[in-house]
């Protein structure tokens, strides 16, 4: 440090003779989160001279402690580009002016002169012997800001990592070094509803393949959400932030970035923000690369990343897909930031999709997060062509590609039990769902991931099964019409020709999950699943349940009704049911003998018609056959 000083003598003030080269009326950048120059910061509030000055920051934590003083806001004007928590009180109470914009597009903003800069105030790692400081956990908007304003005042502090990537600045290019070392400013998301977490992560979980690349964005769950990957492989990370939620997946090896398609081998990130144990773990880091973030943020760059999951928080989610992240109402709370970029560059990415999770409820479960329209004053920072997967702790709502009758029973199913049916009433008066639509059962489903399976077949393809629900409307009206007029003659024992929205809705009426339940099986098709096979039990006698199958045709012989046979016992066991009966049509060979192979000791009797009826008991002994987990 002492020769740096030598080196650069010059240049090297104190913060109270720094900021007196600000003059009045200045527009001031100040480094982002966590890089944020405390000490310069500090020494400008407390110089009485400085009036009239506008300043700029993405995420603001020191000025917090000035923003209740009137003497301060008549001083300073803040425009800040995301509200942090620590502001969110300012926010509220008009102290704080918000400029709603993408990440990606801020450093524009200073580059063009939209948004002109006099003065950066920026912290620094000390410089190599050839004279390069790191910009080290805060390069985001921070590079573009100190290069596009006339001014460039840094604090030199030692506790800064040095970070690999486009941070570096050369101490030509900065005018004034104040040297103060001080602890980094620290931000680890306060303590929320872990059940929630966890179940929402168990959803996550289901959507995140082995080598997938991740985006995940600002506030508590998306941080939360990190310890229910651990059981991945070969995760990559393109991120705009890193946090410790991260770092048991690296220390795990669940993060190797081989598998990434843009710089592999190495986490792109723009922003660090946790405690000193992240700070120490990417300081001289090559694993970690850091770039500004008109990089990071770009959807076209984010698109290069093959099988880009991005993984985002929401306020609120109305019925048609619109999703509101910034404001509660008319009061502004966080901020557009990287939520729009990552779902457009993920829809783009090969094999890439986005993911918003949000608890189902606020306010202590007093409101629905799923709402039938947006808060008055709300602001849309995603629209509804934009979102792909909605996550709640009641399950996964698909809606890409899904029309509003479909949303409105996708997002509905992922609702609190206790507002299902306010929704669906509001949805039925404003004509997005038919008039008839039966309300989704107001249970709390979790148990029904415990009826997940999977199955795979000689062809390499897997099957995988799971309860029937009323968003596979259009899924299961699709099947009907794929199969040939023979199978459809064989399970409904007349030549059904239409499987009307009618149809289906009584079908939904006899389905409790419980006593009534059908099991679906679906393969993978493109980017989506469709159905090839179902197969229901339902209540005869109240320790007897009816049970029926069918299988489409190119899937015949290949185990698949024998296999749902073994899910549908194990259900209708733990809900007290002694046996199975079966009403099968004579000429129907195939399932007879499936029925007769899992229950040699099946009953069988004859009508005077064409049909035969089945009883079958279940064996309580030791399990026969294989019950496979989900894969």
């Amino acid at each position: 440090m002492l020769d740096f000083i030598a080196n650069y003598s010059g240049k090297t003030v104190s913060a109270e003779e720094a900021v007196s080269r600000i003059k009045r009326g200045s527009r001031v950048f100040i480094g982002t989160g966590c890089g944020e120059p405390q000490h310069l910061i500090r020494a400008m509030v407390t110089d009485a001279r400085l009036q009239d000055i506008m300043v700029y920051q993405m995420l603001s934590s020191t000025l917090a402690q000035y923003v209740d003083d009137p003497s301060f806001t008549r001083r300073f004007s803040l425009k800040l580009f995301f509200i942090s928590s620590t502001m969110r009180k300012a926010a509220f109470e008009g102290k704080i002016d918000y400029v709603p914009t993408y990440l990606s597009q801020i450093p524009h903003l200073f580059s063009s002169q939209r948004i002109g800069l006099d003065v950066a105030l920026i912290q620094v790692s000390p410089p190599d012997k050839y004279g390069y400081c790191s910009l080290g956990v805060s390069v985001d908007i921070t590079r573009s800001g100190m290069e596009n304003a006339r001014l460039v005042i840094a604090q030199v502090n030692s506790k800064m990592p040095r970070t690999w990537g486009d941070s570096f600045v050369h101490v030509d290019e900065i005018d004034y070094l104040v040297i103060k070392e001080e602890p980094l400013v620290e931000a680890l998301p306060g303590s929320k509803d872990d059940e929630i977490a966890r179940r929402i992560g168990h959803y996550v979980s289901q959507l995140v393949d082995d080598g997938s690349t991740l985006q995940i964005g600002f506030g508590h769950l998306p941080y939360a959400v990190l310890k229910y990957l651990e059981n991945k492989k070969d995760l990559g990370v393109h991120t705009q932030l890193i946090t410790d939620g991260f770092l048991p997946l690296f220390e795990k090896k669940v993060i190797t970035n081989k598998r990434k398609t843009l710089l592999p081998g190495r986490v792109v990130a723009s922003l660090c923000m946790g405690s000193e144990k992240i700070y120490r773990y990417v300081d001289n880091n090559p694993a970690f690369y850091f770039r500004s973030s008109e990089f990071v943020n770009d959807p076209t760059v984010i698109a290069r990343n093959d099988n880009l999951i991005s993984i985002s928080s929401a306020l609120e989610v109305d019925l048609t897909g619109q999703v509101c992240s910034d404001s509660m109402g008319y009061l502004f709370y966080s901020g557009i930031g990287d939520q729009v970029d990552f779902l457009r560059g993920s829809s783009m990415s090969k094999g890439g999709f986005s993911i918003i999770a949000l608890p189902s409820t606020a306010q202590n479960g007093k409101v629905s997060r799923i709402v039938p329209h947006l808060s008055e004053g709300a602001g849309v920072a995603t629209t509804r062509g934009d979102v792909n997967f909605v996550i709640t702790e009641y399950g996964i709502a698909e809606l890409q590609g899904k029309s509003i009758y479909q949303r409105v029973i996708e997002l509905t199913q992922i609702a609190h039990p206790k507002f299902r049916e306010e929704l669906i009433e509001t949805a039925k008066k404003r004509h997005y769902i038919f008039s008839d639509q039966l309300i989704p059962i107001q249970d709390d489903l979790l148990f029904l991931e415990g009826y997940k399976y999977g199955l795979k077949l000689k062809s390499g393809k897997t099957v995988d099964f799971r309860p029937l629900l009323p968003s596979d409307e259009f899924a299961y009206r699709n099947f009907f019409y794929s199969l040939q007029e023979k199978t459809i003659y064989l399970r409904f024992f007349y030549k059904m020709k239409i499987f009307s929205h009618e149809v289906i809705q009584k079908q939904w009426a006899r389905i409790d999950y419980r006593k009534n339940m059908s099991v679906i099986g679906l393969v993978q098709k493109g980017g989506h699943q469709e159905i090839i096979a179902i197969a229901s039990y339902a209540m005869d006698e109240p320790d007897r349940a009816e049970v029926a199958f069918v299988v489409r045709e190119d899937y015949h012989g290949m185990g698949i009704a024998s296999y749902l046979l073994e899910i549908l016992e194990k259900i209708a066991k733990e809900n007290d049911y002694k046996g199975f009966s079966a009403t099968v049509l004579r000429e129907n060979t195939a399932m007879i003998h499936i029925f007769q192979k899992k229950y040699p000791s099946a009953k069988i009797s004859q009508s005077s018609g064409s049909d035969i009826h089945i009883l079958m008991d279940f064996d309580y002994g030791p399990v026969k056959g294989k019950i496979l987990p989900q894969k």
